[in-house]
This record gives C-alpha cells, sequence and structure tokens, in this order.
C-alpha cells in the first residue's frame, strides 16, 4: 500500500537538469511528464496532486519515483532495455534450409512451405521468406528440349541468314501445318464477361470433328497465306506447296524454311521440287521449332481465336479472314474448290528490313491486294 506522503529530494544538479528537459520544446512528451512529476514531488506537491496534474496514475508517479532512486536521472531520460525481436535464424541455420530445399522429401516430388517448416522445427512464414531471398520454388516446373541435330549450327545459321538478308528477288515463305484445331461447342451459351466476372464457359463441349491448318508466312510483309484439310498428308503438302508457287511471280526464287516432318521429306514432295527448281526448302534444326516464324502467328491465332472459340461445325473452325483482331485482311482471289483459302497480313512487319533495299526482294508492298 502507498504511503500518503511522498518526498523527493533532488540534488541541485539534478533539479536543473530535470528543469530544463521538461521545458524544452523538443523534449518528447513522455520523458517531459517524468521530468516534471519529479520536479513537483520535489516541490512538496503531493502525489495526487502530481497524478492529477498530469493526468497519469499514482502508480505511474511511484513508479518513476522507484526508477530515480535506483537509476538516476539517466534512467528516467530513457526507456529500460526490453526483449526485442526473437533471435534471428543464423546464417548456417538458413543454409541447412536451402540445401534441404534442394533435395526431394520422402515419398513426394517436391518441398512445400508446410512440410519444410515441419522438418525443420521452423515457422512457414520464415521457410517463405528464405525461399524468396534465394529464388527457390519448389512448386514450379518448367520444360526444355535439346536438339540432337548433328548440322545444328549449319541450319541455325542458314535459317537465320534468310531472316536477316534474304537474297534478292527473291521471297522467303515460314511453312509449317497445326494439325489437331478442334472445332469445340459447348453445352450451354457462353456466358459473356461482366464487372466482377469473367467470361464463363461449361466445362463439357460438344467436339464437331477437327481440321489441319496449312500456313505459309511471307517473311517480307507478314502475310500468311492458309489452307484448311481434313488432314496432314503429303498430298495436301503438295498441293499447298501448289498454291505457294502460284502466288508468287513467276521470275522470282522461293526459299521455304520448315521443319523435319517426314511428309516434308517424302518422294512425291521430291518430284515436286525437281519439277520446280526455283523453289529451295530450308530445314530448321531437329526439335527447333521455335525457329520457324509462322510458329509465332500460330500462337497468336490460338491465343485469340482457337483457344476460347466456340464453333457449331467443323468448317466454322477454319480461320478465317478475321481470325486475329491485330490483323488486316487481303483479297482472296483464289476461286478454287474446297477447301477455302485466305490470306492474313500481320499488323507489324516481321524482321522487314529497310524499304529501299527490300523493294527488290518482294514485289507485294504492304496494303497492296495480294495476287496469287
Amino acid at each position: 500500500m502507498f504511503a500518503p506522503r511522498l518526498c523527493v529530494v533532488l540534488p541541485a544538479a539534478d533539479r536543473a537538469q530535470l528543469r530544463d528537459v521538461a521545458a524544452s520544446g523538443k523534449t518528447p512528451q513522455k520523458i517531459a511528464i517524468r521530468a516534471q512529476l519529479l520536479v513537483w514531488l520535489a516541490d512538496r506537491v503531493g502525489p495526487a496532486e502530481v497524478a492529477r496534474r498530469l493526468r497519469i496514475s499514482r502508480n505511474h508517479v511511484h513508479y518513476w519515483v522507484q526508477r530515480y532512486v535506483i537509476y538516476g536521472v539517466g534512467g528516467v531520460l530513457r526507456d529500460a532495455p526490453r526483449a526485442g525481436r526473437r533471435t534471428t535464424l543464423t546464417p548456417e541455420r538458413i543454409a541447412a534450409i536451402v540445401t534441404a530445399t534442394l533435395t526431394p522429401p520422402p515419398g513426394a516430388t517436391h518441398w512445400s512451405t508446410r512440410t519444410m517448416a515441419r522438418a525443420q522445427g521452423v515457422s512457414e512464414k520464415s521457410i517463405r521468406t528464405i525461399w524468396h531471398q534465394h529464388g527457390l520454388q519448389p512448386h514450379r516446373t518448367t520444360r526444355f528440349k535439346l536438339s540432337t541435330d548433328p548440322q545444328f549450327v549449319t541450319k541455325l545459321r542458314d535459317v537465320v541468314g534468310l531472316y536477316l538478308d534474304p537474297p534478292e528477288r527473291a521471297v522467303v515463305f515460314c511453312v509449317d501445318e497445326k494439325s489437331g484445331i478442334q472445332a469445340l461447342d459447348r453445352t450451354q451459351p457462353v456466358l459473356p464477361l461482366r464487372p466482377g466476372l469473367p467470361e464463363r464457359q461449361t466445362h463439357d463441349y460438344r467436339r464437331h470433328g477437327t481440321t489441319c491448318l496449312f500456313a505459309a508466312l511471307r517473311l517480307f510483309d507478314g502475310m500468311v497465306l492458309g489452307t484448311c484439310r481434313a488432314k496432314r498428308d503429303t498430298e495436301g503438302f503438295v498441293r499447298f506447296l501448289d498454291q505457294i508457287d502460284q502466288a508468287t511471280e513467276a521470275d522470282q526464287a522461293i526459299h521455304v524454311i520448315l521443319d523435319n516432318l517426314s511428309t516434308h521429306k517424302s518422294p512425291p514432295v521430291q518430284h515436286w521440287l525437281a519439277a520446280h527448281p526455283r523453289v529451295t526448302f530450308h530445314f530448321i534444326p531437329t526439335g527447333s521449332s521455335w525457329l520457324n516464324l509462322v510458329e509465332r502467328w500460330f500462337g497468336e491465332i490460338t491465343r485469340q481465336r482457337i483457344r476460347r472459340g466456340t464453333f457449331r461445325s467443323g468448317r466454322s473452325s477454319r480461320p478465317s479472314r478475321t481470325t486475329c483482331n491485330s490483323t488486316t485482311p487481303r483479297p482472296n482471289a483464289s476461286s478454287g474448290p474446297s477447301p477455302p483459302t485466305s490470306f492474313w497480313i500481320n499488323s507489324h512487319d516481321v524482321l522487314k528490313r529497310q524499304t529501299h533495299e527490300t523493294s527488290s526482294v518482294c514485289p507485294y508492298a504492304p496494303g497492296s491486294p495480294a495476287t496469287p
């Protein structure tokens, strides 16, 4: 129980220092309160009155009197040391966690933050922080492909050379097929995009067959000559080569960049090449489809039209002149029988050289109609 009277005797030096601290406008409020209550107690003001003036409790007054008696003025002007934050993990412990992360756990393919936290006896947040600092993502996996083509460098230089410096009076086409395009129709109408809700499609679907798209991207201006067929075979590829040949002026050489599919090297194709000496094939290395520029266009129509498209028949799944929003249609002068043929123009020139350098490479300037 507190004594009814409390008196503090301050030495002259302490009194002067505490008065200066309490009167200074730069002193933090909590420090000024401590100094002022000691000065008032030394002036014979009762503890209850001091508490009332400073709007604090009597226990607060007695606490700082005891701190002054034990530690002096320094104990009043500075806070007592506290426990502070918990001890952080040592570098050795962090290194052990990183090393353990690189080794799969027993009975699993990779660690999660929870399983690693239990195994190491630390918090999940600590594991997450360590993984983030060291760039560890055990939940992710990526794939890679190594080409085993013994002529990889030779073919790479050949194709890249065509991209960067095509021959004079020649047209370069990037040719490939996109097979297995499915004509999928949803069992219920697609629910459109709404604020706060994405576009929604039913999980189940009806498939109305498949189609194979033959495409040839012209390097000069990005025009794509395409046709759809029921399957990918040698006969269809030869007919598509005829289409490329007809779409190019007779006095121009044709260089075709394509992959190593067996269809592209079959005897009928070799006979066709012998009958059309102005056409030259340039094969990309095995397992290097990324080198064929038309693959980039396939990715665009897949993303913008096919993946989320709804097709009620196999014919409706065939890419049309409005396949890509970023494309501009070109007139289609062909009037042959089914399957139909369409032309596309990319909105951005593909690996285009300066106009004065390419004017003699291809007679079709961007914006002019294509003439098959």
